[in-house]
């Protein structure tokens, strides 16, 4: 189906709007975090505020000059630089703010939350020894579980590749309130994990090695207790149980990707192995999960309400913006 050059050019500066109108949220974190720095005996290491600055500023500031070049102006560029430094920001902050959010201290779940898995049917433990006889099994599981770092910056390539930048901008803005509604009711209902809580040692697994539970076991009880206060960037581990972000990056990354048909195989295939491996490596709960996709699908329709908001309000946009370029291609259906 023919698009027209200015139905494109509509859409390029829509998509562009909802971009710009993310880093609006996006300062939301950041001043939570500060605010938490200062109310609280949480610091942070400088190495890494450095070097996350340096990361982000280069990949925003390269997007931001290719808008506002009348020579340079290309949508995939400002789109994909664009969307990583909104991406790493998100993460940056948020991660952090999940060690202040445990530190509330609030009574543990654990025993409540095996309760809902059980009175469900689901038998964790009978899970888990099912994926540990079979090696072949848990070492794609275990690939899995990583799955959800590569993805989270292909997103953007692929997304501006098929000519669908809105949907770049959703998907950082339901990325980070994901993670936001995530963290906030983890302070709210906090869990160290399934493996504690029924005395299964994972060290007695034959083919399984649940390093990110691992992670957990060693900074959560210091960070309620108040003896871990220092944070280094990139040492975080991110310590929340319920609700699972691995669970809710798995329906993200889906729904993000799906407009790449060719990608479709794929895209199931390793979101549903991080599913699948994150009541392992992880050690969550069932209930963790479901959680954790719920709130991605509510964050999903969060980020089409607020794009549908800014695309009702295209015509108000600043004249740099509307502007933008127009791509070679049409943005496929």
């Amino acid at each position: 189906m023919h698009v027209s050059q200015s139905a494109v050019a509509d859409e390029v500066e829509i998509a562009w709007r909802v971009l710009q109108h993310n880093w609006i949220a996006i300062a939301a974190m950041g001043a939570a975090l500060v605010f938490s720095l200062l109310l609280t005996d949480f610091s942070v290491g400088l190495t890494g505020v450095a070097i996350a600055a340096g990361y982000v500023g280069i990949y925003g500031g390269f997007a931001q000059a290719n808008a506002r070049s009348p020579k340079r102006r290309d949508p995939q560029v400002m789109f994909v630089l664009g969307g990583i430094a909104q991406l790493s920001l998100i993460t940056v902050l948020m991660t952090p703010l999940t060690y202040v959010a445990a530190a509330t201290n609030l009574p543990m779940q654990d025993a409540n939350l095996l309760a809902v898995d059980r009175a469900l049917g689901l038998d964790w433990a009978a899970y888990v020894r099912f994926v540990d006889a079979h090696p072949l099994l848990a070492l794609w599981l275990s690939y899995g579980y990583t799955m959800i770092r590569g993805q989270l910056f292909a997103i953007p390539v692929v997304l501006a590749a098929k000519g669908q930048y809105r949907r770049i901008g959703e998907f950082a803005f339901a990325f980070g309130a994901a993670l936001a509604v995530t963290t906030i009711i983890s302070a709210l209902t906090p869990a160290i994990g399934v493996y504690q809580q029924i005395g299964l040692d994972p060290g007695s697994l034959k083919n399984l090695n649940p390093l990110a539970y691992l992670e957990q076991l060693r900074d959560l009880p210091p960070t309620r207790e108040g003896a871990l206060r220092h944070l280094e960037l990139l040492g975080l581990a991110g310590i929340v149980t319920f609700p699972s972000f691995h669970a809710a990056t798995a329906v993200l990354y889906g729904w993000a990707l799906w407009p790449a048909k060719w990608l479709r195989p794929i895209v199931v295939v390793a979101n549903g192995a991080m599913l699948a491996a994150t009541p392992i490596d992880g050690g969550h709960y069932f209930i963790d999960l479901l959680a954790g996709m719920a709130i991605a699908v509510a964050a999903i329709f969060a980020a089409r309400w607020f794009a549908g908001n800014v695309a009702r309000r295209r015509f108000t946009a600043a004249p740099a913006a509307a502007a933008l370029p127009v791509p070679a291609v049409a943005p496929a259906s």
